[in-house]
Formats: C-alpha cells, structure tokens, sequence
C-alpha cells in the first residue's frame, strides 16, 4: 500500500506557519504530521499533495517522497491522509471507503487509478465516487490546535519511540525528579551542574548533542531537539523545542521549529514558532486574558476567530526578529521575515509578512532584499546555506501577501502623517 499526505483547501487556517512548508511538515511533540500519519498507517510516506509554489522545497526537504504526482501509485492500493488527521489517534480504514470530516475528506483507501491526480480538487472529485463514511478520529481544525495538543503529542511519542536511559554525560549534581524510565538523554548530549529534569507529569527527551547548562529546570512532557542549547531557562511542561535551537528565560507548552534562538531571558507561552526566528532580550508574549475569556485570532485576511482557549499567545513564522523588550498580546500573529521594534507597550495582534513595526505603526522598512541579505548570514552562522528554492520560496510568499502587506503599510502612513499634523 502507498501512503499519500494532502493539504486540503484550508490551508489558511494554518498561516503564518504553513506560508513556507506543507502543512503536513508542521510539528508538534518531536514529529511532523506526517511522521505521524506514517507511523499510524505504518507505511513510509510515499508522496504527498500540496501548493506548487512549495514542491521545489519540498523536493529537497523530503527525499524519496514524490510531490504532488502519483505516477508511481498506479496500479496499487493507495491511502490518502489528509494532514490535519492526528495521527496519533488515527485508525486507517480497513476496508476501501472515503471517510470525511463535513465537507473536507479525511482520508481515503482505494485501489482506483489515482495517477492523474494532482490538487485537492481532483482527489475530492475522485473519492466523491466511492463508499462514504463520517470520520471521528482526532483533527486538527486551526495551527493552535496543533499547539494545544503539544503535551500529550510529546506523550505520545515518547511511548512510541520506546527509548528511555541516559546515552550521554549527565554530571553527578544535576537531578532526575520523578522516574528515571520517563527520560531520555541521547549521545553527546550534555547535561550540566544543578540541573533539574522533572518527570513526574511527563516523559523528556533531550536529544543527541544537546548542552543544558547550570541552573535549567526541565519539566516533562518535553521534547528538545538535537543540537540544542538550553541555558539556565525554565522550560515548563508541553514543550518541543529544536533541532538547533538556543533557548533561555520561561517557556511554557509551546512549539518551536528549527534553528530559532530565544537565547535571553522572556516568557514565551502558549506560542507556536517557526524556523530561523530571533527573539531579542525581554521578548514576552501574553498567553492568558485580564478577564479569562477566550482569547480570539486575528487570521490572515482580516477574519476574527475565537480559539475556544483561555490559553493562547503568539504565532511567529520563519525568519522573525524581535528588538529587546519586545511585547506580544494574546493570540498574536506575526508574519514570515517581520521585523519588530518594541514601543513599551503590547504590539498589535496583527504583524503582515516581510513588514517592519517601526515606531509604533507598520512599515515596508529597506525592503526584500535587506531581508534576504539578512537571512544569509543568520543562516550561515550556523553553517547553512540559503538555496535557489530557498529564496525563491521566500520571494513567492512575499508577492503573495504583496496586498495585504501594502494595505498595512498605508495606514501606518496615514498614522504618521496624523501625529504629525497633531504636533504642528
């Protein structure tokens, strides 16, 4: 059997994140959704069905998996998956039948010639035809959903992993509070003096070539990534950091992807964080409401969308930097490559990609290829290269949010020349 992933056509739901990979990349506990998918299915992913503008990265981020074509499934038995089925929940449909969440297909196992599909669109045409049943399994319907149901994804996998046991240097001082078959330490990771791993609520893997230095309390369930540096921080339950990342200060049930620095002292809760993202020193967000309701997200495209959560921060794509002191409000969305400078006060809940917050309003600051220049050479201060696909990736996203981008960016001006027509 081959194993198909999909985005369906609410990818939106998924942005800021999902602008610069396939929705089916995004991770939660120490996997993406569609290692989980694979595990559940237990079949290697195959290929998977997503937005052209991505294959070129996809390509390369995921060798051995065709995209978005399906020559080499014709004549087999195939099972399609949709990205936002939770696969540590998930049963594949022993029998060839469509199962659908409302109008989004969930999944779908058929032995029908499926080669000449290549969109949503003509995968739902296709299984529009076959025996149809109601999917009740678990679902993920907004990015903080993924967020959310970090703690017990990291639960999940922890058991799924079946790895317990110290492979690297943990000194004789620091402390295992809780069970020691709850803990993970992969080779060459290092764990320093006075340090606290707290495993009685849940499991921790530090990964291999980890640093934790002196005076890190580590509280499970928790997931950090290999290459990874912990530095004196608070790392509360529900979190999953790295690979590569360097992190510091509090941070609390929240996801961060790749190569990201939160190297000072702040409070990240409830957030959910791309790759290659800088927080400057005292960047805080907000997770919880004065008034305890539930805390509401302005999506792209102006559209207002209640969580259902008391307990949500920000959202922060790739690329993002942060001036120290920056303040983020509940449910915050900043966009891919933004850059923001702090005011003293929480900045808006909306930051549009590639745009520069500046003096309290929104800008186009020096422009694409300022940042691009920029990413370079954060990028290569960890040994890595930007590609061709990276940067056209990159550009394409930019052009595509060119209108929103620009709408912003007038109305700081006319903010601007507000304040200054008040002080004349």
């Amino acid at each position: 059997m081959k194993l198909v992933v999909f985005e369906d056509d609410q990818v939106d739901r998924f942005l800021p994140l999902a602008y610069t990979r396939g929705v089916f990349e995004l991770k939660t506990g120490a996997t993406s959704l569609a290692d989980k998918i694979a595990r559940a299915a237990r079949v290697p992913l195959g290929a998977v069905i997503a937005r052209d503008y991505l294959a070129p990265t996809l390509r390369r981020r995921l060798p051995g998996v065709a995209v978005s074509d399906l020559a080499a499934c014709a004549g087999d038995e195939v099972l399609f998956v949709n990205a936002r089925v939770c696969g540590t929940a998930f049963k594949p449909p022993e029998k060839r039948v469509a199962l659908w969440r409302g109008e989004q297909l969930a999944a779908w196992r058929t032995t029908d010639n499926v080669g000449a599909v290549r969109d949503y669109a003509a995968l739902v045409a296709a299984a529009s035809n076959a025996e149809r049943a109601a999917y009740a399994g678990g679902w993920f319907d907004y990015i903080w959903d993924v967020m959310l149901g970090n703690p017990g994804q990291i639960e999940a996998d922890f058991t799924a992993a079946g790895r317990c046991g110290v492979e690297g240097r943990m000194h004789e001082s620091a402390v295992v509070f809780g069970p020691r078959d709850r803990l993970y330490i992969g080779a060459d990771a290092e764990i320093h003096p006075m340090v606290c791993l707290d495993t009685r609520h849940g499991p921790i893997t530090i990964e291999a070539g980890c640093e934790v230095h002196p005076f890190t309390r580590i509280e499970g369930p928790c997931y950090i990534g290999p290459g990874s540096i912990v530095l004196g921080a608070k790392i509360r339950e529900g979190t999953s950091i790295g690979p590569m990342c360097r992190v510091g200060g509090e941070i609390e049930e929240s996801i961060i992807h790749g190569y990201s620095n939160k190297y000072h002292d702040g409070f990240l809760g409830h957030a959910y964080v791309g790759e290659w993202v800088n927080l400057g020193a005292l960047t805080t967000n907000s997770d919880l409401k004065n008034d305890y309701t539930a805390v509401s997200v302005m999506m792209p495209g102006g559209k207002t969308v209640s969580t259902g959560s008391t307990k949500v921060g920000a959202f922060i794509a790739d690329h993002v930097k942060t001036s120290i002191g920056t303040l983020l409000n509940t449910g915050t969305i900043v966009g891919t490559m933004a850059v923001l400078v702090a005011t003293g006060a929480p900045l808006p809940k909306y930051i549009p990609p590639f745009a520069w917050f500046l003096s309290g309003v929104v800008s186009k600051g020096f422009g694409l290829s300022a940042l691009l220049a920029t990413a370079r050479v954060a990028m290569s201060r960890r040994k890595v290269e930007m590609t061709a696909d990276d940067e056209q990736l990159l550009r394409h996203v930019y052009e595509l949010t060119a209108a929103e981008r620009a709408e912003y960016v007038s109305k700081g001006r006319r903010q601007l020349a507000g304040r200054s027509g008040a002080s004349a």
